[in-house]
């Protein structure tokens, strides 16, 4: 699946659901589905700045491609950022820096989240493409 069509796949799936506690108790849903991230990962490095939960994010490139994993303190954030890897985990860096998060806007999450949370999505999104730029900049 493509970048794009995974976006979409999102987009369908918060469309299925009329009221945004709904969409939030999803959120939730999905952020418990996220495991696999190691204790030695939570590392001040790995913190993403501008969050007002915790929120650590861990890259690696593994045949071309980034995995990230990561995890949160807060539930939200955690389904925030297990969306974010899903669309963006497995994808080079120049397939993640040429792509537009357009879900992000299609689904509402911009306008439903809190300032502050708005801005840890933001961070986290940023963060994501620092590390498909430096791995680019690796590649050489």
């Amino acid at each position: 699946m493509t970048i794009n069509e995974v976006q979409e796949e999102i987009v369908e799936e918060f469309a299925s659901f009329d009221e945004w506690m709904d969409k939030y108790a999803y959120l939730i849903e999905i952020g418990n589905d996220l495991e696999g991230f190691k204790d030695e990962w939570r590392l001040e490095q790995n913190l993403i700045e501008g969050c007002q939960s915790k929120v650590w994010v861990y890259a690696e490139l593994v045949d071309g491609k980034i995995n990230y994993s990561a995890d949160s303190d807060a539930i939200i954030t955690k389904g925030i950022i297990a969306l974010l890897i899903r669309v963006l985990s497995g994808r080079t860096p120049d397939e993640i820096l040429n792509t537009e998060l357009s879900f992000v806007e299609k689904v509402g999450l911009k306008d439903h989240l809190s300032p502050t949370r708005s801005n840890g999505l933001l961070s986290m999104m940023k963060q994501m493409r620092l590390y498909a730029v430096a791995f680019k900049a690796k590649q050489g």
